[in-house]
């Protein structure tokens, strides 16, 4: 018997260190793992800190996958690879070495701590809306009924956001090394 496969959209981020080398190495993790199935990869975007200012930039991207661990299954997994690739705990929405988040898994929506889906931010943050709007701009948002491009449009969030091309180059070049 073959368990139901989902998808789901991950956001990625880091500030501490080689922070390409952080997010190339979560994506290579999740390409490894036996019950996850990489379907695509934003653009590395430079963006700046929210929520903790006075800490280095960020770089953050977006990925689409399939997978059929369950969502409490998945966020295990994820913390796993997190701890896995040396993240210490500090403050909230402070520096971190890698940072990987559930943005949406299909159409649920899930509110039973320590998981909520959609994320409870994601629709108020432009540096996760712009990369997953590459990926994924039509995807709708089963809460809000509106899609990632539209929520992407209306974010009042002015913090920075800015592709890189000269990152997203060695980003790709290290996840398919």
């Amino acid at each position: 018997m073959t368990s139901a496969m989902h998808d789901v959209y991950l956001g990625i981020g880091s500030n501490i260190g080689n922070k390409v080398h952080y997010l190339a190495s979560a994506v290579k993790l999740l390409k490894e793992s036996g019950s996850i199935l990489l379907k695509r990869v934003s653009s590395i975007y430079e963006t700046e800190p929210v929520g903790v200012k006075g800490q280095p930039k960020f770089l953050n991207a977006a990925v689409q996958i399939e997978t059929s661990l369950s969502p409490l299954e998945l966020l295990l997994h994820l913390k796993s690879l997190e701890e896995r690739l040396g993240r210490r705990q500090r403050a909230r929405w402070g520096p971190r070495e890698i940072d990987i988040d559930i943005l949406f898994y299909g159409d649920l929506v899930l509110d039973e701590p320590p998981l909520t889906i959609p994320h409870a931010e994601m629709s108020h943050r432009r540096f996760v809306l712009q990369p997953l709007s590459e990926i994924a701009a039509d995807v709708v948002h089963p809460d809000l009924k509106t899609s990632v491009g539209e929520l992407l449009a209306g974010c009042r969030d002015t913090s920075l956001v800015e592709r890189s091309e000269d990152l997203t180059v060695t980003f790709l070049s290290l996840v398919e090394g």
